[in-house]
């Protein structure tokens, strides 16, 4: 999700800091205590061969949040988010979801308990319309023999209209994606998550290369999500974005997740210190 799979910190943790500022991220993370918890890694590791990927991360995510996760290239965002997901398992510690300890096989198993990710690629076919970018692999069906079936073009319509309504867009379901502006493609990628009534949204970048009003629009898609009681981690290089949205910040650093913060009671030089050194000046 960083543009690289995997990660790639070090194959040396020693270079890692590893005093007070770890300690502080679970410390901060212990927020309201009446807020339940929708996802917990509890003290993860991923290696590749010998690259240590994450390591020995404990994080909560609480329901209806939004979670931001931030670093450098490298510092392991896309290799923690993929155990969330179901891309990656742990090569030690679990992930908890929902108050169950899980491990997902592939991204279609976490998508079954309700956990859905939008790639930054976005992954869209271009020359077909929303409601088949949105529906495809799962048409509703007029007439189904075993796996075959009859599309039922007109639901397909209908579930799209009421998706793009949800997401305040006034655009025909019929409608190419190629035709669409950069943030309605993102709000496309969206829906289609939405499509599968997901609990979690993982987003990936959900506002890069978007232009001022594309990032506003996907901002107010990402804070109804959370008043309908979605909850998000969202990696994204870009603090504005993460200090306008976020409810926590945590910050990787060479795998290791070095701090949680609220960005309300911390500034954008405090967070840019802790990712580009690990820890605060």
């Amino acid at each position: 999700m960083d543009g690289e799979q995997p990660d790639t910190p070090s194959t040396d943790s020693a270079n890692v800091p590893s005093g007070d500022s770890a300690t502080d991220a679970v410390a901060t993370d212990e927020i309201d205590e009446e807020s339940a918890e929708m996802i917990r890694l509890e003290s993860v590791t991923k290696q590749f061969g010998r690259v240590v990927a994450v390591e020995d991360v404990t994080l909560s995510v609480y329901e209806e949040e939004i979670l931001a996760l931030v670093g450098d290239n490298g510092a392991g965002k896309s290799t923690l988010t993929g155990m969330i997901s179901g891309v990656h398992r742990p090569t030690e510690g679990r992930v908890v979801y929902d108050g169950e300890p899980v491990r997902f096989s592939n991204p279609s198993e976490a998508r079954e308990r309700g956990i859905e990710t939008v790639y930054q690629d976005l992954a869209l076919m271009n020359d077909l319309d929303i409601a088949t970018n949105i529906h495809v692999g799962k048409f509703p069906k007029r007439v189904s023999v075993g796996p075959f079936g009859v599309i039922d073009w007109e639901r397909t319509y209908e579930n799209t209209r009421e998706i793009l309504d949800f997401l305040n867009q006034d655009i025909r379901p019929d409608t190419e994606v190629v035709f669409l502006s950069g943030g309605q493609r993102q709000l496309v990628a969206i829906g289609r998550a939405l499509s599968f009534d997901p609990d979690v949204f993982v987003l990936d970048e959900p506002t890069s290369a978007l232009s001022v009003a594309g990032t506003e629009l996907v901002h107010e898609t990402m804070r109804q999500l959370q008043a309908e009681g979605h909850t998000q981690v969202v990696v994204s290089h870009s603090l504005e974005d993460v200090f306008d949205l976020a409810d926590r910040i945590a910050v990787m650093y060479r795998g290791r997740l070095v701090d949680v913060v609220d960005p309300d009671e911390t500034d954008r030089e405090t967070v840019t210190e802790l990712i580009t050194t690990g820890s605060r000046a």
